[in-house]
């Protein structure tokens, strides 16, 4: 792989943003919008087991999904407050992704302001909080809807590996998943990484780029962004997604919530292991005209 930096700044103006990041679907990192929030501050673990200590959590663990893993299918229960005695006690391979705290505690909606002054179309229904204990990871994938994301990391450090959605077929994507058959765990670590290049040699000519997420940073991954992150510290973020403005790129998010999830969904519950095997020859197929 070839990687590069995130560009990071301090603050940006709403012009120098659309122009040099929006437009060109390029990544940032914005170090002082969470500031001015009081969430900033006051965000914390006690806090939310304060809140919302007794409300049962879906957990998954590090493992990849395989032929027969449907969507999204958690590993665990725990109740809040149980998870965060876990993950505060030290490293635990373990997050939450897609909880919607402010279902259970709207007062939180307070806390934080949209950033409309950088773009529009935000879906304010659904903000979202992603956790996890040190050493968790969130496997290489783009998001399903294709929104914009402004990604608010709180507490702890998390490393963050991008690519833009052009270099799906070098990152060897299964076809009708937003997911890749690369484990890229530990992928920064030569020691340890999980990335084998001698079954997936196309990925050396991926083109992407890497950042550390600390508390206050946003990070905005533009539509389509393939994402991986590994926990270096316990810690949790809030995703805000805004839609595309065209409506080819509403109408993509949708085909892939409603079309394409439904296909593969029925199709692994169907003819589970035939259906991996294409997939895999499809993606190795499509890998090879990458050359």
């Amino acid at each position: 792989m070839q990687l590069h930096p995130v560009d990071i700044v301090q603050n940006i103006s709403a012009e120098e943003f659309k122009k040099k990041y929006y437009l060109t679907s390029k990544p940032l990192v914005i170090k002082s919008l969470s500031q001015q929030w009081s969430a900033y501050s006051k965000w914390n673990w006690d806090y939310f087991k304060t809140l919302v200590g007794s409300q049962k959590v879906a957990l998954y663990n590090n493992i990849k999904s395989n032929a027969y893993t449907p969507i999204n299918t958690a590993d665990d229960y725990k109740t809040f407050g149980e998870y965060i005695d876990m993950i505060k006690a030290g490293p635990a391979g373990w997050r939450i992704f897609l909880f919607n705290i402010f279902d259970h505690a709207p007062q939180l909606i307070n806390d934080f302001t949209w950033p409309e002054h950088l773009t529009k179309g935000f879906v304010k229904k659904y903000p979202m909080l992603f956790t996890g204990g040190a050493t968790s990871i969130t496997h290489m994938h783009f998001d399903i809807d294709l929104s914009h994301i402004f990604h608010t990391q709180f507490i702890g450090r998390k490393r963050v590996l991008l690519f833009p959605f052009k270099e799906q077929y070098k990152l060897y994507r299964k076809p009708f998943e937003v997911l890749s058959f690369v484990d890229f765990s530990n992928y920064y670590d030569e020691a340890n990484s999980k990335i084998d290049y001698t079954k997936f040699p196309i990925l050396k000519n991926a083109q992407g780029m890497e950042v550390i997420l600390e508390h206050g940073d946003t990070l905005f991954m533009p539509a389509g962004y393939w994402h991986h992150m590994e926990y270096l510290d316990s810690g949790f973020a809030m995703s805000l997604r805004a839609l595309q403005p065209s409506i080819t790129g509403k109408l993509a998010g949708v085909w892939n919530l409603f079309g394409m999830r439904n296909i593969d969904t029925l199709l692994k519950k169907t003819i589970p292991q035939p259906w991996y095997n294409w997939k895999q020859k499809k993606a190795y197929a499509r890998a090879a005209k990458e050359i």
